[in-house]
Formats: structure tokens, sequence, C-alpha cells
């Protein structure tokens, strides 16, 4: 049964939320309808995260706090650059970062993580080589990013996730 609805209150909100928007309750409706809401569960269990543990709470609370520094750090540095006037003294750039994390959970909160500092932005991850691209805002030495992310973030992740 699990196999054929892997979410079924999903499924079952899916179909009801057919019915409330097709207006009415027609043996075609209610057929398209759980049609669409068999098709939703199985969809999402596709999303479903591998089955990891995550391994060391001391590691997660040494990443929370580095985050929050980071953030507000990032905060003040974009707001000098731009309230100050200093936006034509910059120079922004794209830098390739090569990961060993492979952990999909891993990879994920580590692009929470990037795009929720101001000045930075995931671009693109290539599975194969493991190779992140970065934009920063305020680029002044690409090895500082590189370090920044695989001593700071990555070696963190790595302890949580692999």
């Amino acid at each position: 049964m699990k196999k054929l609805l892997p979410f079924p209150l999903i499924s079952l909100c899916l179909l009801a939320m057919w019915l409330w928007l097709s207006q009415g309750i027609t043996p075609g409706a209610v057929l398209l309808g759980s049609l669409f809401a068999l098709m939703g569960g199985w969809l999402l269990r596709l999303l479903q995260p591998d089955a990891g543990q995550v391994r060391n709470p001391v590691a997660i609370m040494r990443l929370t706090g580095l985050v929050l520094v980071d953030v507000v750090r990032s905060n003040l540095a974009v707001a000098a650059i731009i309230l100050g006037g200093q936006r034509h003294n910059i120079t922004s750039g794209f830098v390739d970062i090569p990961l060993d994390m492979r952990s999909r959970q891993g990879l994920a909160v580590l692009a929470c993580i990037l795009t929720s500092t101001p000045g930075t932005l995931w671009i693109d991850f290539n599975r194969e080589s493991g190779g992140l691209q970065l934009h920063v805002l305020d680029l002044v030495d690409e090895s500082e990013w590189v370090e920044r992310i695989k001593g700071r973030y990555e070696s963190l992740l790595l302890e949580i996730f692999e």
C-alpha cells in the first residue's frame, strides 16, 4: 500500500484541492483529481532525501554559529558598499571551488548557507567533478573564498552528513 500511496494525506489534500478548484464533484473531476493525487505522491517520493543520519550535533551548533556570524558580517559589508558609495570600487566575479562533499543534504545546506549570505550566490554545481561555481559581490582573493567554503563550511558539513 505504501508504494501506491507513499503520502496518503498529501494525496488526499491534492484531491480535495482539485475538487475544490474544479467547483464540483463529478465523476470526471474525481477521476482526474485522483490521477493527479497519485502522481503527486509518487513525485514527492522521488524528492525524499537519502536515508542518512545526521551525525555530529556539536558540529551542527558550530556551523550554526559560524553561519550567523558570517551572515551578520556580510550584511555589514554589503551595506557599507551600497551606502558608503563604494559601488564603483568593487570587483565582482566567479569563484570555482572543488568540493569533496557529495551528500545531497549537505550540498542543499551549503546552497542555503551561501545564498542566504549577502554578497554570495550559488551559481552551478557539477556532480561529476564536484565543482561549485560561486558568484561573489566583492571578490578580492579567490583562494580566500576557496579556503572559507572548504575550511569553514564543507569540513563541518562532512562531519554532519557523511
